[in-house]
């Protein structure tokens, strides 16, 4: 048995196992590999391609399957659903397993950049700091909500909420004093936690150079570029910056046909987070860009003069990965006075 190419469906307890050889013949299929086998298992294979979804746990195991010479690839589920075959078999285990192997195997497949342990860590502060940030603005407008049952009505904006909210309360009735002052409380709890994660996101971009090369794009903080670098490391799984700008859905779909191009709304595939980040970075440059003169700034003034607000702000987070990119991958720092004047 030869196993070139093997296919994994990740799970929690039960995983599924497809392997082909040199023909793609079916040469392995195991439909139920106990987690503490699955190890077993792939270690006794030669070293093959390995296919897998970019889900929980994914890059755990591609850390450890590359440890005993295997070739790990981590493809996104959107573009493996496609090999599934449907009709009689369905949708299951095994069958995920096989449309992994064969997606795997597809020269245009687009792959997820496996991550190392320092990299996850750092993410973990991504996320549970992202948590927080939701927590705290559900309980605001949880807060505002309330007070707008008793006549109050306060503005959007966060720090006025916690200003005039406190004042409100003080007219309301006890029991309903007593619950909104525990919301304020909550409010507050919340406001620590974030500020010492930021402080954690802080120290993260003094100690990594990249970072901080990253910092010096329009639009980057210290959270969008640790986020960058925690996800992509050096950006070496991307051919050039236009891909890594695809793979974060910030380039148009297209919908042409009959020779007549059609570009749609952006695609908004990849990491969400990552492209929220660079979409509020965008809208920071583009807030400012009317009051300054730098080339940045005149470039995304004038395009948003010629096809609106938010088109600008695509092509300004798209710019921005796609310079990210040159950083991270050729270790160049960011000049301003290169940055083109032609829109993406």
């Amino acid at each position: 048995m030869k196993v070139i190419v093997l296919g994994i469906d990740l799970a929690k307890q039960v995983f599924a196992l497809h392997g082909v050889d040199e023909h793609g013949k079916a040469v392995l299929i195991q439909p139920a590999v106990r987690r503490d086998k699955l190890l077993g298992v792939v270690a006794a294979l030669p070293p093959c391609l390995i296919g897998m979804e970019a889900c929980s746990g994914a890059h755990h195991w591609a850390r450890q399957f590359v440890r005993f010479g295997h070739t790990v690839r981590l493809m996104a589920p959107k573009f493996v659903s496609p090999y599934r075959l449907s009709g009689r078999r369905g949708k299951n285990d095994a069958a995920d397993a096989a449309a992994i192997c064969e997606a795997v195997q597809r020269p245009q497949m687009r792959f997820v950049p496996i991550k190392d342990e320092a990299q996850q860590a750092h993410l973990t502060v991504h996320r549970v700091r992202e948590g927080f940030v939701a927590e705290r603005t559900a309980t605001i407008n949880r807060l505002r909500g309330l007070l707008s049952e008793f006549g109050v009505v306060l503005p959007l904006k966060a720090s006025v909420v916690r200003r005039q909210a406190r004042a409100a309360i003080e007219a309301l009735p006890v029991i309903a004093r007593e619950v909104l002052a525990d919301l304020l409380e909550a409010i507050a709890a919340l406001d620590t936690r974030i500020t010492a994660y930021d402080a954690k996101l802080r120290a993260f971009a003094r100690q990594d150079g990249r970072i901080t090369r990253l910092m010096q794009l329009p639009g980057l903080g210290e959270i969008t570029a640790g986020a960058l670098v925690a996800s992509v490391g050096n950006g070496h799984d991307f051919r050039n910056g236009r891909q890594f700008a695809a793979w974060l859905g910030l380039t148009p779909g297209q919908y042409s046909s009959g020779g007549k191009p059609r570009l749609g709304r952006i695609t908004k595939a990849g990491d969400r987070y990552l492209r929220s980040l660079l979409v509020m970075g965008a809208r920071a440059v583009l807030a400012l860009a009317a009051r300054r003169t730098d080339r940045v700034s005149r470039w995304a003034h004038a395009l948003a003069l010629r096809r609106g607000y938010w088109r600008a702000v695509v092509a300004i987070a798209a710019k921005n990965a796609r310079l990210a990119w040159a950083c991270l991958a050729r270790g160049e720092a960011f000049v301003l006075s290169g940055f083109a004047d032609s829109p993406p």
